[in-house]
């Protein structure tokens, strides 16, 4: 049994013995009846001689390995989001660069091999001089390249028409136009302002019932262009409400990282489908509850996904935007990568502490691959900090 010496919140260490439970398989178990995307992280190039909080340089290799994974336990693949420190570190060009690689490796890939890729207007930089018009352009250039390679759309929400927007009917507008040029339906997606901040008041209102009727308008005048909403508020009752009202064919896509398992396992009433960051730190659990799931076995499902909730909640605290810090220290500990550094220098964003809970954590949800190796690469970071966590 592996065993680290850990700081606590009292300024002590104490030690800790890792559960001698097995990890979950690498390796899916069998099919699922939700649609289920883990929005991925990109592998830093750590020898890059770059500014890290101006410039962003990708290890290519590793950040493709990483999405061949995914697909291996039978996920989907959302790219070039949030979690990829898109408008993070990763501008539009970078971005551009990982979904046509991503959309190449999922060709090549030998089995069924699920991508969506995120589209917005992050090449524009708003200010008092943006208008609606330079938000559309952006946006069509972005649908336009992702689909020219190949892709199928996430459109993501825009900083910069939240920025210039007057009122809820110029979000009605530049949704309705966006939507009547794409090819196939897209996955709409509503960021709530804990991710970033910059989207305050988005839909046309800080009234977040205000804001949930614009959005649902948007659906109901373009249903057949869009195949769902992913909504990531983390309020369980309002994607639940959501759900309800949404119209028909439009699917829910839970990007709820607080509540995810018991909106994924639905009601009597239907159930939301999921488009996650957190499916990238816990892909094995969530491969093998989503098999149980399917196989209709709840409570398997249940029990597999208990412990990754906690761990969930802990990497998306406040202030949520720092989550990546969490899913890139989950993909080193596990040796999915071969360094602790995140794209925009983001490393430093988290406490020492916070990263030993996520430890403590992990191990509770049976998510540390090799334990002894996680135990040395712990026991490195613990070194940074001027700590001997040698048991």
């Amino acid at each position: 049994m592996a065993t680290i010496k850990l700081p606590t919140v009292d300024r002590r260490l104490e030690s800790f013995s890792l559960s001698d439970a097995p990890a979950w398989p690498d390796e899916a178990g069998g099919s699922f009846n939700r649609i289920a995307y883990a929005a991925v992280h990109v592998v830093a190039d750590p020898y890059a001689d770059i500014d890290p909080f101006v410039d962003a340089a990708v290890d290519w290799d590793a950040t493709m390995d990483f999405r061949r994974r995914i697909w291996d336990l039978g996920l989907g693949v959302a790219e070039a989001m949030d979690t990829a420190q898109r408008g993070m570190g990763m501008d539009w060009p970078s971005s551009l660069e990982l979904i046509k690689r991503s959309i190449d490796a999922a060709r090549d890939y030998e089995g069924e091999a699920l991508i969506a890729c995120g589209t917005g207007t992050d090449q524009l930089i708003p200010d008092e001089r943006t208008k609606i018009d330079d938000v559309i352009r952006a946006y069509e250039e972005q649908c336009e390249a992702v689909e020219t390679a190949g892709g199928n759309i996430v459109l993501m929400a825009s900083r910069a028409l939240a920025a210039c927007a007057k009122s809820a009917d110029d979000y009605v507008n530049v949704y309705g136009k966006i939507l009547s040029q794409t090819s196939d339906p897209v996955i709409i997606h509503w960021l709530g302002d804990m991710f970033d901040p910059a989207l305050t008041g988005y839909w046309g209102s800080a009234d977040l019932d205000s804001a949930t009727d614009v959005c649902l308008r948007v659906l109901g005048e373009n249903a057949d262009k869009v195949d769902g909403i992913k909504v990531s508020l983390l309020d369980r009752d309002r994607e639940i409400s959501m759900r309800r009202r949404l119209p028909e064919g439009v699917r829910m896509y839970t990007g709820d990282d607080f509540n995810f398992a018991e909106l994924i396992a639905g009601d009597e009433q239907g159930y939301s489908d999921a488009l996650v960051g957190i499916f990238d730190v816990i892909a094995p659990a969530a491969s093998a509850a989503l098999t149980a799931l399917a196989n209709n076995d709840k409570e398997s499902y249940a029990s597999i996904l208990a412990p990754t909730v906690p761990l969930s909640r802990h990497i998306f605290r406040a202030p949520t935007q720092y989550y990546k810090t969490g899913v890139v220290f989950m993909a080193y500990l596990n040796g999915l990568q071969s360094h602790f550094t995140v794209v925009g220098g983001q490393q430093g964003a988290r406490s020492l502490l916070h990263l030993v809970e996520l430890f403590r954590l992990a191990d509770a949800a049976r998510l540390l691959s090799d334990p002894e190796l996680a135990v040395s690469r712990m026991q490195k970071l613990l070194a940074v900090h001027g700590i001997d966590g040698a048991d």
